[in-house]
């Protein structure tokens, strides 16, 4: 509930307001200020510490409270009448100054979508530190082959190759074995064929 003095407003201006506050959610009554303390006092809330003089319009509403401040705030700036007296959140007394920050606060899916943003920031770091030696390396291979360079490769253990002469009993042949790292094959030996 939001309390206004409405003073040198015309039917027009008021109009607009209202429509401006409709849109937004809320409504404007005028309100007598006699009846406004004693309903004030009979539903608990605080007392107006004498800010319920002159001309009073009262704005309520069942939506947020930051949409109507901020449509009651833009119809003050354009036309330069009316002003909010006091406020009332959840029965708790606001200040003038409390509401026109609350005007200046953006939309409410705007700061869902910034308070999400900030919980998901240390997952989103977590991972792109995680991901950061792989696209290093990605990041070097490609540099190195846009250079014209090849990429570095795992050298081939070397090779060793080990001769091996056996001469069989009968002292007739010799067989040699070559062994290579990279086959790790053996030659079978040649067969004799006896007829």
């Amino acid at each position: 509930m939001l309390v206004a003095d409405y003073q040198h407003m015309k039917v027009d201006d008021f109009s607009e307001l209202r429509k401006r506050l409709a849109g937004a959610g809320a409504q404007i009554h005028v309100v007598k200020n006699s009846f406004l303390k004693r309903a004030m006092a009979d539903s608990g809330f605080p007392a107006g510490d004498g800010k319920i003089t002159g001309q009073t319009a009262v704005v309520t509403g069942k939506k947020d409270v930051a949409p109507v401040a901020k449509a009651f705030k833009t119809f003050v700036t354009e036309f330069k009448k009316a002003m909010l007296k006091l406020g009332f959140i959840d029965r708790a007394a606001v200040s003038t100054a409390e509401l026109e920050a609350l005007a200046d606060l953006p939309p409410e899916d705007v700061l869902r979508a910034q308070l999400l943003g900030l919980l998901l920031s240390p997952a989103t770091k977590l991972v792109r530190i995680l991901n950061e030696p792989g696209s290093s390396l990605a990041r070097l291979l490609n540099a190195k082959a846009s250079k014209g360079e090849p990429a570095p490769k795992q050298e081939a253990s070397t090779q060793v190759e080990a001769t091996a002469t056996a001469q069989e009993t009968s002292g007739a042949e010799s067989i040699e074995v070559t062994l290579s790292a990279e086959t790790k094959k053996e030659e079978p030996p040649p067969t004799e064929v006896t007829g």
